[in-house]
């Protein structure tokens, strides 16, 4: 949207939880605000109650880790999102407790001017995991992204940090992607399987996946032949990414560091790496994770292209650490000018199947997002996304359609961050 008004709010723990904001049309008029602390931890355990998954846990959930299973099926079976009503009571509760009422009501003035703002969120670390698109005005059913583009903003420590070479997205460059590759040492059906479950032509990613025939990296002859690779390891990711890349499409397992570690530098993705490859991360079995420190620590080898795209539990987990360092910063530090990630842990369609719906909703959200990625304003086409997925959700309540798993996904921008420092 042209010249479309862009908020940059920021928060800040100390107790008490303060909020400031400022436009970017009069960066010289600062706004504040605070939230006493136990509103703001009430809104914050009441969230956490209907996350799924565990705390640190290893990535999406297949038919062999029944503890992360259990986790989503009940997030999507019992608690809060899995009814249309408490879920909107707790996108109240969470506006609340988040939203300043002077932002509130500059936001409501343009809406009622037809103008859909965008919104640069800073959060800190208590409230990392907040999902900002589902806050709602009360008593309004409308949510935050049926009035605004929601995104997150990098931290301006990231976006400036020394030797940060930052890199443009083109269309013309290759779109290298790693769709849900063999882990070694660990079965389809284990803690490391599979995560898209077994792929067909006609599925909703191989369809999406064959629309990319040609550009693509690795290249294949058939797009069910990207999938569940053992040649997509570290040392593959780094010379295919040194050749010049466009965009970075990453759908697997990712593992969290746990945020009272202060250790978020360690979170991992896994690849098809085996035990004897070179890294900072521990060996599982047969398998080294590719963690956060060996990209930050090793930024030439692994340069990131300008939008990378990491679909895998709590990806975006840095977040919740007093010190950014993760798997998203990290792919920012090494040159990606935006990142979608993940909150929490994500539902996989075997999730929601064993949840009793049917549908690939994941195939479907990766594939939306790597649309996204693909145009000229991914943080507009991803918010388009999630309103259509939040439409469905009012209509029909279904557990296909829980924020559970589109509400997970969030984008962090450099943008506003190089403008305003």
């Amino acid at each position: 949207m042209v010249n479309q008004p862009t908020v940059l709010l920021r928060y800040a723990d100390a107790g008490h939880l303060y909020a400031t904001w400022r436009w970017t049309d009069t960066l010289h008029t600062v706004e504040a605000a605070f939230f006493p602390q136990e509103v703001v931890d009430a809104a914050v355990a009441e969230l956490s109650a209907a996350l799924p998954g565990v705390d640190g846990g290893p990535a999406a959930a297949g038919p062999g880790e029944p503890a992360i299973l259990d986790g989503v099926e009940a997030a999507l079976t019992t608690g809060a999102f899995a009814d249309y009503e408490r879920e909107l009571a707790l996108g109240r509760t969470l506006s609340r407790a988040l939203i300043p009422h002077g932002l509130a009501l500059r936001l409501d003035e343009y809406r009622s001017a037809g103008i859909r703002p965008r919104i640069r969120i800073q959060p800190s670390p208590r409230i990392a995991q907040v999902p900002w698109e589902l806050l709602a005005e009360d008593p309004e059913e409308r949510r935050l992204i049926e009035i605004a583009d929601v995104s997150v903003l990098a931290p301006a420590g990231v976006a400036h940090a020394p030797g940060r070479v930052a890199r443009s997205w083109s269309r013309d460059r290759p779109v290298v992607a790693v769709l849900d590759p063999r882990v070694p040492g660990f079965r389809a059906d284990s803690r490391l399987g599979s995560v898209l479950g077994r792929m067909s032509a006609d599925a909703p990613l191989a369809v999406h996946v064959a629309g990319l025939s040609g550009r693509l990296r690795p290249a294949a002859d058939s797009a069910v032949e990207m999938f569940r690779r053992t040649d997509v390891d570290r040392d593959w990711l780094g010379a295919v990414l040194r050749e010049g890349a466009g965009r970075l499409l990453y759908v697997g397992h990712a593992t969290a560091a746990a945020p009272e570690s202060g250790e978020g530098e360690h979170a991992q993705l896994h690849l098809a790496c085996t035990a004897d490859t070179d890294g900072h991360a521990p060996v599982l079995r047969g398998h080294r994770p590719f963690s956060a420190k060996d990209l930050l620590l090793d930024r030439e080898r692994y340069p990131m292209p300008g939008r990378v795209a990491l679909i895998a539990c709590e990806s975006g987990g840095d977040l919740r650490f007093t010190e950014t360092l993760g798997l998203a910063t990290a792919a920012i530090l090494g040159g990606a000018e935006l990142v979608t990630a993940t909150r929490w842990t994500l539902a996989t369609d075997f999730a929601v199947e064993r949840a009793g719906a049917t549908g690939r909703p994941l195939q479907d959200a990766v594939a939306a997002i790597d649309a996204a990625h693909d145009g000229d304003d991914p943080v507009a086409a991803i918010g388009e996304w999630q309103r259509g997925r939040l439409a469905a959700w009012r209509e029909k309540g279904s557990v296909a359609d829980s924020p559970v798993l589109w509400a997970a996904f969030s984008t962090i921008d450099t943008a506003s961050a190089l403008a305003t420092g």
